[in-house]
């Protein structure tokens, strides 16, 4: 059963990533970081069973994510290139975490299936994304100035061309899982991409929910960003009930 949470505090994908690691003592870890040309990765040190981790990154080919990859001393490898033919070998990545990403990608859904593919059975698929049916994600791909200015991206790059599609979205990912027979185990929202904004948190906020009711319910003020823990069944042929 998916547990749903609307909750901002921790870190909850390296947690989950400890915990699949304990779940397999004494297994060295294949990670995949999609997305490495920004921020950092899973925070994976002080395993109890010493076990190593191998963390393998890929992104966008810009200047800054070349820049900012000769600061993550954690990649064991990296690529850099078009995410639908940068190399994936199938099955061979325990978790890959990927945030901010699929909103801001072309062929999100293409991009994805590579992902899911290149995951091990029972391994897990991090997603974390700005929602396409927020009102601050319509605001954000709408006025291309505004992303400068919203965590989760880096400050030079606003969407480009083709980004926010369909499946960058709560729902569109709750159907994607169900078409692709994915498992849900872990779903959390929150207001992240709002409230580290400071002093413009408070206008900016009211702007979303003058946006959301002007829209009729089809966005929402109530969060901003969503985060999914999911998992890719063990029997490619196993169904839930």
């Amino acid at each position: 059963m998916t547990e749903l949470r609307s909750d901002s505090d921790g870190d909850l994908f390296s947690e989950r990533a400890r915990q699949y690691a304990a779940e397999r003592p004494l297994t060295r870890l294949h990670i995949l970081e999609a997305g490495c040309g920004w921020g950092a990765g899973l925070r994976l040190d002080g395993r109890a069973d010493g076990a190593e981790h191998q963390v393998t990154g890929i992104d966008l080919d810009t200047p800054a994510a070349r820049a900012h990859l000769r600061t993550r001393a954690d990649l064991t490898a990296w690529h850099l290139g078009d995410l639908r033919t940068v190399p994936l070998p199938p099955r061979a990545f325990d978790i890959v975490h990927a945030p901010y990403l699929i909103e801001r990608v072309p062929h999100a859904e293409l991009v994805l299936d590579r992902f899911v593919a290149a995951l091990k059975p029972g391994g897990l698929l991090l997603l974390r994304l700005r929602d396409r049916d927020s009102a601050l994600g319509f605001l954000d791909r709408r006025l291309l100035g505004l992303a400068a200015h919203l965590p989760g991206r880096p400050a030079t790059a606003p969407p480009p061309a083709g980004a926010y599609e369909r499946v960058a979205s709560r729902q569109g990912l709750q159907w994607y899982c169900v078409m692709r027979g994915l498992v849900i185990a872990e779903e959390r929202t929150s207001r992240d991409a709002l409230t580290s904004l400071g002093a413009a948190t408070a206008p900016l906020a009211a702007l979303c929910r003058t946006v959301a009711a002007c829209s009729r319910g089809r966005l929402t003020a109530a969060h901003t960003d969503v985060s999914l823990v999911i998992r890719k069944p063990e029997n490619r042929y196993a169904r839930l009930l």
